[in-house]
């Protein structure tokens, strides 16, 4: 079993943000969700492509239904037919307009891969900040272990109780939601493979100017 920060980095192929950011993007005010593929070297994950899943989802909670885990099964399975070597490694979605961080459904998604899919992190998205900020606006997340949740929330109570301290402080709420304690970022950062080079060429050639041509993101 890793330790409750055993991973503390992730790498992101250019790629794999073009499309989560294009995917994001593409669903307005209504959380859309995908998963990530990749490979997990020491403290880091590598993340090297993104799909998207078709989910259930409003514009504040999203939801993989029968049809996305259907679609990520027979996903896998024609990942393995190519022989493509890379496993999932995790999962994304989108806050439109209210920042990175995870919800207690978030909490509750990524307790569960992590249980049965590990190793396995969560990055959100907010593609309206993104959008306006002109740099891509994301988070990266791992939850604790049920047991060091406990610890947390034990300690949090007694000294609300011995009055040391409040057990949800303001700034932690506005910027990692009411669940904060029972999760952790992870450093992010971005690089580009001659692969990713070649797919990203086609894109600009095929209908990246048509697409993004008006969108900051070109600056960066």
């Amino acid at each position: 079993m890793v330790s409750e920060h055993h991973f503390t980095k992730v790498k992101i192929s250019a790629t794999a943000l073009v499309k989560m950011v294009m995917h994001t993007k593409s669903g307005g005010d209504i959380e859309v969700m995908g998963m990530m593929q990749g490979k997990v070297m020491g403290e880091t994950f590598y993340v090297m492509d993104a799909y998207p899943l078709p989910v259930e989802a409003t514009e504040t909670r999203v939801n993989a239904a029968a049809d996305a885990n259907e679609y990520l099964v027979n996903h896998i399975e024609d990942c393995e037919k190519v022989n493509r070597p890379e496993n999932i490694c995790g999962w994304y979605h989108s806050h439109p307009g209210y920042g990175c961080w995870l919800s207690g459904i978030d909490v509750n998604t990524q307790m569960l891969y992590q249980k049965v899919q590990e190793p396995f992190m969560a990055i959100v998205i907010d593609p309206k900040r993104t959008m306006s900020a002109g740099k891509v606006e994301i988070g990266c997340f791992r939850t604790y272990s049920e047991p060091h949740i406990a610890k947390i929330e034990s300690q949090m109570s007694k000294d609300n109780k011995q009055g040391g301290g409040t057990s949800v402080p303001i700034e932690k709420i506005e910027e990692l939601g009411a669940h904060y304690h029972k999760y952790y970022q992870l450093e992010s950062s971005f690089f580009k493979s001659g692969l990713d080079n070649e797919i990203l060429d086609r894109l600009w050639n095929e209908y990246w100017m048509a697409t993004l041509s008006a969108s900051p993101l070109l600056t960066n």
